[in-house]
């Protein structure tokens, strides 16, 4: 792979010393080497107690029944079974849902997707727990079963109330629009294919305590749950999660169901139980990625500039409410992504449906809302015959001092926008025009080939829509011998945040990187902890680590000081010693010292964002604290004759602000663009007309192969800083990166519009699979063949 990366090693240090720092440094991450050799522990890899038993769920076969009866003889007498536990065994709570209480942990006389738990078994191996669950014999009484977003938006089958934003007067903006465009579009949904499926192991402790190791992004939750279950408090349940082995969202919250079952047989059983999910059970029980329908309506002048905007969007929320809430109000946030849009009507609803209960994903709404008006921008610039970049850079938002062109649609002020700049420069790096050119030429001499070009932009929110979760606890412990042990709220799973959280206190510390560790997540270390998503990792857990290990440097500086006489601010930790004027020590040896003078070598740290609000009733406010750009160029060739298509390059760009680690920054950047690629291409979800999901495994569900990405790949940072407090003045990178590779199905689209001379706009539903791009050129010929 002719891979091309630029990492800027040194950007300016902060802190403690001009000359010298950990932060800005492209280390790698810090279990990089076990994973390589197979050595990081994950969930399953913990040495068993002795005494472990292994449970199973028994699914629903229907997606909308009642419960006649239930027949567990069969199970009961296989092989290896101790027990088996329906929501009567439950002592406290029956729900796992992580804002409203309609998520049942077990089902009990209602079942409402094909998959839903109803019962556990436990037994003495893992297999036979998976054996007995199929040997249950369930008669139901069947209902109508709702299984689309549009049957449910018809229905007005809602997991709760429909969101509506408005600004300025859409109606009136489009009477005297010269201009309209409006059709309907869908994106599907998209499955996290976590390589770590979703595992609990709860483990009795005295006085009705639980330990629970679960693979989760939300460890504090995870506790909540655990704790209404077993009808006792969060003190007796601790939580811990050393590492994921990838989460995505899906470990938000649905993990909550496996971490509950597993504890409530624990305690029953006084015996630890681990619950394991199969790739397949996985994939038939949690939720996905939401898929969203559009009904949309754009209004704009002879030259495209947008002068009024409406959709209606309805997302497949599934059977409960989960989180499609935040999720439906981050997509309304971003339904403008990079563009002022000064009238709008936006509606979204969270449809109801007898599938999966979907939940966060990678962007979580944001992906959702923002592919809906670059489909609009793609049209528009189709039918005034202009090249789509055009009318992109015609609509962006005002520079920051460009007042009326700078405020969003929820009444955002952008102060940071560099969108302008980041465009043009990946314009002139990617040789945006001569490619255009040169495409048109091959083109023009190629009937079966196509090849298509897109440049595309991303703005993204950084912080949760939920104001209180911005927020972050750490602690930091220095040794007598000069080593640091941290801890802090946030989970890794993978994407580097303890490698970052590390650097941020060797920095501050003035001490190497690898005098520092970061140990396991644990609810008994650092309490109420927010999930490890919004992007707001290395963010939130940065800043308070930061603080704690900025405490423990001024009680150190003030001792150092009173030794040696001077000013404790004159005091400088950097290389892994200390100084002030003409002395100097290594920091071991001051712990050491500090130690013996009775100098508190530990600190806790804590940080709240600053300067957010957000009224849930207006969809006004300002919810997001910065926010993250990007842009990308994707060139793809497309066989018409076969639907089959191959991403040729692709050149992206990120914000990553002043990085804290330029390398996983890049890392990330480059992960996000092929999962964004395989949800807008080949990762199809598909249901049955019984509400069965049929692509339930690798055999059938395609995520992106190392054949599907681009020989080549071209990924950069944009030299920037962020204009907000952020930790070292970077910019997050989890989240934003997954909205670049929307060129690569414009690019798509852009090689199906050739086939009819680029003066149609192909019809063109994500995900892009064969068969669609096959459907939608017969579409673009047919149009053709009518004019």
């Amino acid at each position: 792979m002719n891979k091309q990366t630029e990492v800027f090693m040194k950007p300016t240090p902060q802190g403690n010393s001009s000359a010298w720092a950990e932060v800005g440094q492209s280390h790698p991450h810090e279990s990089a080497i076990l994973h390589v050799l197979g050595e990081a522990t994950y969930t399953d890899d913990i040495p068993e107690a002795q005494g472990t038993l292994h449970a199973a769920l028994g699914m629903s076969q229907k997606a909308h029944a009642r419960i006649r009866s239930i027949n567990f003889d069969a199970v009961r007498s296989a092989p290896g079974v101790v027990a088996v536990f329906t929501e009567a065994d439950i002592p406290g709570t029956n729900d796992c849902g992580p804002i409203l209480h309609d998520d049942p942990i077990l089902a009990k006389d209602l079942v409402e997707y094909v998959g839903q738990p109803i019962f556990a078994v436990v037994a003495d191996s893992h297999d036979n727990a998976r054996r007995a669950v199929r040997k249950v014999v369930i008669d139901y009484e069947e209902l109508p079963a709702i299984l689309t977003p549009q049957a449910a938006h018809a229905a007005k089958s809602y997991v709760l109330p429909p969101m509506h934003l408005a600004r300025g007067n859409a109606q009136q903006a489009f009477e005297t629009a010269a201009h309209r465009v409006s059709g309907q579009l869908y994106v599907g949904g998209q499955e996290q294919f976590y390589l770590e499926g979703q595992i609990s192991y709860a483990i009795p402790k005295e006085q009705n305590g639980m330990l629970v190791l679960c693979s989760t992004q939300h460890p504090t939750e995870m506790q909540h749950v655990v704790a209404h279950a077993l009808g006792v408090h969060s003190h007796n349940i601790v939580v811990e999660c050393r590492r994921m082995g990838g989460g995505f969202g899906g470990k938000e919250s649905q993990s909550a169901l496996w971490a509950a079952v597993a504890s409530i047989a624990a305690a029953k059983l006084k015996r630890p139980v681990k619950l394991r999910a199969d790739r397949d059970d996985d994939m038939m029980v949690t939720g996905k990625r939401h898929c969203f329908y559009y009904d949309y309506e754009v209004g704009y002048d002879d030259a495209g500039r947008i002068v009024a905007a409406k959709v209606d969007m309805v997302s497949r929320a599934g059977f409960s409410a989960d989180l499609s809430a935040p999720v439906a109000t981050r997509a309304v946030c971003h339904f403008d992504n990079t563009y002022y849009l000064s009238d709008v009507d936006i509606k979204a609803s969270c449809g109801k449906t007898n599938t999966q209960s979907n939940t966060a994903f990678r962007g979580f709404g944001g992906p959702q809302g923002a592919i809906a008006i670059e489909y609009i921008v793609d049209e528009i610039a189709r039918n005034l015959g202009r090249d789509p970049l055009d009318i992109r850079k015609l609509n962006f938002y005002g520079r920051n001092d460009e007042e009326g062109r700078n405020v969003t649609q929820y009444g955002q002020k952008i102060v940071d926008n560099v969108i302008h700049e980041l465009v043009a420069e990946l314009e002139a790096s990617s040789e945006y025009r001569q490619r255009r050119a040169a495409i048109e030429t091959f083109n023009a001499g190629s009937p079966v080939l196509k090849k298509g070009l897109a440049l595309t932009p991303v703005k993204f929110g950084i912080a949760f829509n939920v104001t209180h979760f911005n927020q972050a606890g750490a602690l930091v412990h220095v040794y007598t011998d000069g080593s640091v042990l941290v801890n802090h709220g946030g989970t890794e799973m993978g994407q580097g945040i303890n490698t970052k959280v590390a650097q941020v206190v060797a920095h501050e510390l003035g001490i190497p990187l690898e005098l520092v560790r970061v140990s396991a997540t644990d609810t008994s270390k650092v309490a109420n902890t927010s999930a490890t998503a919004a992007s707001t990792g290395a963010d939130l857990n940065g800043k308070a680590a930061q603080d704690a290990a900025h405490t423990i440097r001024r009680r150190l500086a003030e001792f150092f000081a009173k030794l040696h006489g001077g000013d404790a601010k004159a005091v400088v930790f950097a290389a892994g010693a200390v100084h002030l004027g003409e002395h100097s020590m290594a920091f071991g040896d001051l712990a050491q010292k500090a130690y013996l003078s009775r100098v508190q070598l530990w600190s806790d740290g804590f940080y709240a964002t600053p300067g957010l609000h957000w009224d849930p009733k207006t969809m006004t406010g300002r919810p997001f604290s910065y926010f993250a750009y990007g842009a990308s160029v994707s060139e793809v060739v497309v066989d018409t004759f076969t639907g089959e298509w191959k991403l040729l390059r692709a050149d992206a760009l990120y914000d990553a602000g002043q990085s804290l680690n330029p390398a996983l920054d890049i890392g990330q950047v480059e992960g996000a663009f092929i999962q964004g690629m395989g949800w807008l291409t080949t990762e199809e979800l598909w249901w049955n007309k019984d509400g069965k999901l049929m692509t339930h495994a690798p055999s059938t569900y395609k995520i992106p192969g190392v054949s599907d990405c681009p020989q080549d790949f071209r990924v950069k940072l944009f030299k920037n800083r962020n204009v907000e407090d952020s930790i070292h003045r970077s910019k997050a990178v989890g989240e934003p990166p997954l909205l670049l590779p929307f060129s690569v199905f414009f690019a798509i689209r852009d090689a199906i519009a050739s086939v009819g001379g680029k003066r149609f706009n192909p019809p063109l539903n994500a995900p892009a699979t064969s068969e669609a791009i096959l459907k939608s050129v017969d579409a673009v010929r047919a149009m053709a063949r009518a004019a």
